[in-house]
């Protein structure tokens, strides 16, 4: 039985190594996998395009607010079967989105795995990563260290070289912007050592 997975963690954990990892694993065994993305990230220049760190990039569907994934993903089945759906960033996923990713588990016992963060720079959920938490079979972490070496587990901001708690929850960064600290260092504002 297909479940939805919701694999979460701090920025610079290898979420979106881990993605284009699990779709070549479909793919060479001959599986499709169907990769999507959020309209909202273009830290790659450009929508649509899952960039890891370490350089492996994917072309993926791009989801933006209004996206109907239920009905995409039933066109894409229709023509070729899928077998996996692969979503990266998924904290800027809205309620619909997880309830649309839902059905297709649910209706089509197709396996859907989605990655992204949990909290953000001021440590709240992003809408959804709140309904991941509320609807997803599986939860699993995916560990990074804090520069002290003690586990990260929340996101700062970095403005100009300093630590903010406030601002728009969405502003798409990449290492320019983010840190991820354990939370001694994000409660101490401090994000490296002195």
């Amino acid at each position: 039985m297909a479940q939805l997975y919701y694999r979460y963690s701090t920025m610079n954990a290898g979420k979106s190594i881990e993605v284009i990892k699990v779709a070549y694993n479909y793919e060479e065994r001959g599986k499709r996998a169907w990769l999507l993305a959020p309209a909202i990230d273009d830290r790659a220049g450009k929508s649509g395009l899952i960039t890891s760190r370490i350089g492996l990039q994917r072309e993926a569907t791009i989801v933006d607010e209004n996206t109907n994934i239920l009905e995409l993903f039933m066109k894409e089945n229709e023509e070729t079967p899928i077998d996996c759906v692969i979503i990266d960033e998924c904290q800027f996923l809205r309620k619909h989105h997880v309830q649309e990713l839902v059905e297709i588990v649910d209706s089509f016992n197709v396996p859907v795995l989605a990655y992204g963060l949990k909290n953000d720079f001021r440590n709240e959920l992003f809408e959804g990563s709140y309904y991941m938490l509320v609807y997803a079979d599986k939860i699993e972490e995916i560990k990074t260290i804090c520069w002290c070496g003690r586990k990260a587990t929340m996101v700062a901001r970095v403005v100009d070289g300093k630590f903010v708690k406030q601002g728009e929850q969405i502003l798409v960064g990449g290492n320019d912007m983010y840190v991820s600290l354990c939370r001694k260092h994000y409660n101490d504002g401090r994000i490296k050592p002195d």
